[in-house]
C-alpha cells in the first residue's frame, strides 16, 4: 500500500506523542485504511455512531426542556474537542486522537446529566452483590463503544484503537478495572490496577473537559438567570478578565447584550489553554520522554500551573454552590432522579417494555441500565409518561 497522504502524515508529531503507526490496534484486527489513520478512523466511527446522534437531546445542567441554548453533551462535546486540538497541536501530540477521545467521552451518560447517572447508580447498588459496584459513566462510554453499538456485521460496537478507548476511560473504580482486565488481559483497564497513567492526548482531554465545563456553565447560568455578573466578581479567575475587557472596552458597562460576559469567558479560555500549554511544556522539559510508554510510567504531565489550579477550583467551587445547588437545579433534579428510578423498577419487573434487543438479554438489571443510560431526555420523560401517566417534567 502507498504512503499516506501529508493529511495524515504524522511526522511533526513529538517523540512521546501516540503515532498512530504504533497503536495497539483493535480488539478485532482490521486491514489498515487507505486514506486515513488509525485514530482519523476511530474520529469517524464515533461521528456516525446512534450514541453520538443522541449527545443533542442530553444535557449538562439544565434539561432539554428548559431552552434550546443551553449546552448539551454534543456541543459540550464538540467544545471539547475544539480546545483541545488547539492544545495538542501547539504540544505536538496527535491532535486526530484527542479529537476521538474528546467526541467520545460522553457517549455513556445517561439522561438528565448528573442526576440521572447517580439515580441509576443508586438503582445498581441497590438491585444486588452481582452490580454492587454501581453505574460509572466513563465506564458506559467504553461499554457504548465496545458492545452497544450495532454497525457492523463481524462484531458489537466500534472496535476503536486501544489509543482511544483509553482516552475514553477517564475514571474506573477498581472492581471495574478487575473486570475489564479479566477479560482482557493487560487492557485498557491495566493502568486503574497498576496506578499508571493514559496517553498525554488521554490526559489533555480530562483537562480540556473541565475547561470547556466551567466556561460554558458560567455562559449557561448567566444565561438562566441563576447566576449573575455581580456574583461572578467574587470569583477571581472570571473577575480578572471582565476587567481588562471593561478596560479595553468601556461602553460595554452599560450595553445591553451579551458582549461583556462573552468576551471574559473568551478571554479566560485563552488564558487557560495557554496556561496549560506553558506549565505541561515545562513538565516535559524537567522529564525529556522518548516514547509513549514511557508517559504512562511518568506522572501526570497535563497541568495547569499552581496559581490557574487553584482559580479553577475556586471557580468549581463558586459554580457548585450558586448553580448546581441552586434550589431550582436541586427541584428539577430531584423530579429527573425519580423519572430514573421508577423506569428502572418498571422495566425491571417488565422488560418486555423495552425495545426487544434489551429485553431479551438474561442479565436484566445491566440490560435495563444500559436501556435507561441510552435514552435521551425527552424520550426517558415520553417513557416515564407512557408507563405511569405522569408528566413530572414539563
Amino acid at each position: 500500500m502507498s504512503a499516506l497522504p501529508d493529511a495524515v502524515s504524522t511526522r511533526a508529531l513529538a517523540p512521546y506523542a501516540c503515532d498512530p503507526d504504533q497503536s495497539r490496534g483493535r480488539r478485532h484486527p482490521e486491514a489498515a485504511a487507505p486514506t486515513r489513520s488509525e485514530f482519523q478512523r476511530d474520529r469517524d466511527r464515533i461521528v456516525h455512531s446512534t450514541a453520538f446522534r443522541r449527545l443533542v437531546y442530553k444535557t449538562q445542567v439544565f434539561l432539554n426542556h428548559e431552552g434550546d441554548l443551553f449546552r448539551t453533551r454534543m456541543t459540550h462535546s464538540l467544545e471539547v474537542a475544539q480546545l483541545g486540538r488547539s492544545i495538542a497541536r501547539s504540544l505536538r501530540l496527535n491532535e486526530d486522537l484527542v479529537e476521538a477521545i474528546a467526541l467520545a467521552h460522553d457517549l455513556g451518560h445517561t439522561p438528565f446529566g448528573h442526576a440521572g447517572q447517580d439515580a441509576l447508580h443508586e438503582c445498581l447498588r441497590a438491585h444486588g452483590a452481582a452490580d454492587a459496584d454501581g453505574f460509572e459513566h466513563n465506564l458506559q462510554s467504553l461499554r457504548v463503544v465496545d458492545e452497544l453499538e450495532e454497525r457492523y456485521p463481524r462484531y458489537n460496537g466500534l472496535n476503536l484503537s486501544f489509543e482511544t478507548r483509553e482516552g475514553i476511560l477517564k475514571h474506573c473504580s477498581l472492581a471495574h478495572a478487575r473486570q475489564i482486565e479479566a477479560h482482557e488481559p493487560g487492557g485498557v483497564g491495566r493502568r486503574f490496577i497498576d496506578r499508571t497513567q493514559p496517553s498525554l492526548e488521554a490526559q489533555l482531554c480530562n483537562l480540556a473537559d473541565e475547561i470547556a465545563y466551567n466556561a460554558h456553565d458560567i455562559d449557561d447560568g448567566v444565561r438562566s438567570g441563576l447566576i449573575t455578573l455581580e456574583q461572578l466578581q467574587d470569583v477571581p479567575l472570571f473577575e480578572r478578565y471582565r476587567c481588562q475587557t471593561l478596560d479595553e472596552f468601556p461602553h460595554l458597562a452599560d450595553q445591553p447584550g451579551r458582549r461583556l460576559l462573552y468576551e471574559a469567558i473568551r478571554r479566560m479560555l485563552s488564558q487557560q489553554v495557554y496556561d496549560v500549554i506553558e506549565a505541561t511544556a515545562e513538565a516535559l522539559g524537567r522529564q525529556p520522554l522518548r516514547h509513549v510508554d514511557e508517559v504512562r510510567q511518568a506522572g501526570p504531565l497535563l497541568c495547569f500551573t499552581p496559581t490557574m489550579r487553584a482559580e479553577s477550583i475556586q471557580l468549581k467551587q463558586f459554580l457548585f454552590k450558586n448553580l448546581y445547588r441552586h434550589p431550582s437545579v436541586m427541584e428539577t433534579t430531584h423530579r429527573a432522579r425519580q423519572v430514573v428510578h421508577e423506569l428502572f423498577e418498571r422495566f425491571l419487573c417488565e422488560p418486555a417494555e423495552m425495545r426487544p434487543r434489551f429485553a431479551v438479554r438474561g442479565d436484566t438489571a445491566r440490560a435495563v441500565a444500559d436501556y435507561i443510560a441510552g435514552m435521551t431526555d425527552r424520550y426517558a420523560l415520553r417513557e416515564h409518561e407512557r408507563l405511569t401517566g405522569q408528566r413530572l417534567l414539563a
